[in-house]
């Protein structure tokens, strides 16, 4: 387990980036009881990589990367290499935490603590269609 300084000089993201992602629901840390000081797994770090990548590399926004978390299958946001033989990926529509209560999944992490999980309540929306009934303006 790291501390929030260990972390931030392996991502190479400032502390207050890391809260960040916290409190936008991103990651979870644990919390050291007698501390409170948050503890980062080795899947929590490799999850704040990837969501940075995405943010600052992809250029996706807060809410687009919430949206893509509730829409995308999980070994497309996390590019896992070994996606074939898991049985996330041969259940595309079925979120990911929902295939590991009743199969087995390639992830290394505990559900509660990934992207994918925590944004779970955040509303599916239809990306490409317009909201409510008003139709899209015509050129």
């Amino acid at each position: 387990m790291y501390l929030i300084n260990e972390v931030s000089r392996l991502v190479d993201l400032s502390q207050k980036r890391i809260r960040e992602y916290e409190k936008e629901g991103f990651i979870k840390p644990v919390r050291e009881p007698k501390t409170n000081n948050r503890l980062y797994s080795e899947f929590d770090v490799s999850q704040i990589k990837r969501i940075n990548f995405l943010i600052h590399e992809r250029g996706f926004t807060l809410a687009c990367l919430r949206n893509l978390l509730v829409l995308a299958p999980c070994w497309n946001i996390f590019d896992c290499s070994d996606r074939q033989n898991c049985a996330a990926f041969d259940q595309p529509h079925t979120s990911c935490w929902q295939i590991r209560e009743n199969n087995d999944t390639l992830c290394p992490g505990p559900c509660d603590h990934c992207a994918v999980y925590l944004n779970r309540e955040h509303e599916q929306r239809r990306v490409l269609e317009p909201s409510g009934n008003k139709p899209l303006p015509r050129e």
